[in-house]
């Protein structure tokens, strides 16, 4: 006779993380240290991405998700947004993704950290944690930040430099306000939608054609 024992399983003990928040001076790509010399260039695509994304901004409500005062402390979130940006943008596994950031001090700086480092900044692995707490509709909010700031950043430059190029003299303020009120020649609406621009073009089918191909070749014949 066999007696059965059931097994209960246990839930594994849930893991408490805190998050810290740093609270730095913007971090900027010409204090980047770099071991073998030399400085990361302004130029570069990373770094105008980096200075487009308000991550002080989105960092709080990432913050809010964790506990305070208990737990390991979380990887930060300039890491974690930063690191699910580049995996996108350049279509890599996890396992690949942290190889890149290893090899490329400019993707180190997008994520945050102030000194290049031959060893990954985190293990494949966190990318699954990454993912559950950065989900799609959070990115998604990060992605209209991210456009929305932008967007002001390119047109307070756009602004600055027009008020150092112009002198913001009454005189040409009063000029533009003429010219504004000037009619302009060949004003209109324009449809932009190419699917309902009208365009004088006859349809391949229309039987003019035809009718001027029979033509043309009624000539050619009668000149024969």
């Amino acid at each position: 006779m066999y007696e059965i024992g059931l097994v209960c399983a246990q839930k594994p003990p849930r893991v408490f993380h805190m998050y810290r928040r740093e609270h730095r001076d913007q971090l900027s790509f010409e204090d980047f240290f770099l071991p073998f010399g030399g400085k990361l260039s302004g130029d570069n695509r990373w770094i105008k991405l980096a200075e487009l994304i308000p991550w002080d901004e989105l960092e709080g409500d990432y913050a809010a998700q964790f506990c305070k005062g208990f737990g390991a402390p979380a990887k930060p979130f300039r890491m974690a947004l930063g690191a699910l940006i580049i995996k996108a943008r350049m279509g890599l596994t996890d396992e690949e993704l942290v190889e890149q950031i290893k090899e490329n001090p400019y993707l180190q700086f997008f994520i945050g950290l102030e000194a290049f480092q031959y060893s990954a900044p985190f293990d494949p692995s966190m990318m699954v944690y990454f993912r559950k707490r950065l989900p799609d509709s959070v990115v998604n909010d990060c992605n209209e930040r991210i456009v929305r700031h932008g967007l002001n950043v390119i047109r307070s430059s756009a602004v600055d430099e027009h008020d150092s190029s112009d002198g913001g003299g009454a005189g040409s303020a009063a000029d533009q306000k003429i010219e504004s009120k000037t009619p302009r020649p060949n004003q209109g609406s324009l449809l932009i939608d190419a699917t309902c621009v009208p365009a004088d073009i006859r349809h391949p089918t229309d039987l003019s054609l035809l009718n001027e191909g029979r033509e043309l070749t009624e000539t050619l014949i009668d000149a024969m």
